[in-house]
């Protein structure tokens, strides 16, 4: 059986009974941020600078001929630790979309839900289209549960377009066509 240990604790001397010194501390920190810039921002019309690594909301991006870059290779949603990522494959019909033929799949459906979501970033570090971006939105709010949901359309609309230094699709449209020439 452990045996308890009594600590003794020494006794407070005489100016430590009055709290004079931990008054006199507390007031040398008071006046010593009272005399500082404010730092206050007046949010929303002023807002703060945002790192450049800094990792905000997930959204899904699109090339710069428009086209979406997601193939629905579902990594994202493997990945996901909070399991915020539900996606649905779908196909894409050639014959509506002629130049996106040679491509096998695209989200029918994509969400993301923001409740869920920790901004780890992992969704787009997976990513192998560099489809999905954490973008510098940082205020995210609604109503209800439902509202933050962000469906595909809500992600492609917060994400936008951004360059594509691989440019894939062209080439491989490009080497398609010039195989077809010989």
């Amino acid at each position: 059986m452990a045996k308890t240990k009594v600590l003794e604790r020494k006794p407070l001397t005489p100016m430590e009974k009055t709290f004079l010194p931990q008054i006199v501390s507390g007031l040398k920190t008071t006046f010593g941020t009272m005399m500082q810039k404010d730092v206050t921002l007046q949010y929303p019309e002023e807002r703060p600078n945002i790192p450049d690594n800094y990792r905000g909301v997930p959204t899904l991006v699109k090339d710069p001929n428009g086209r979406e870059k997601c193939v629905s290779c579902q990594l994202c949603e493997f990945v996901c630790p909070p399991k915020a990522i539900r996606m649905t494959p779908g196909g894409i019909d050639a014959e509506a979309d002629p130049e996106r033929a040679h491509v096998e799949k695209a989200p029918k459906e994509f969400d993301i839900n923001m409740l869920r979501c920790i901004y780890c970033g992992l969704c787009q570090e997976v990513c192998p289209e560099e489809a999905i971006f954490l973008q510098d939105v940082f205020s995210l709010s609604g109503y209800s549960r439902e509202e933050m949901i962000n469906n595909k359309e809500k992600l492609y609309e917060l994400g936008g377009t951004l360059p594509d230094q691989h440019s894939k699709w062209d080439k491989k449209k490009a080497a398609e066509q010039s195989g077809n020439a010989h």
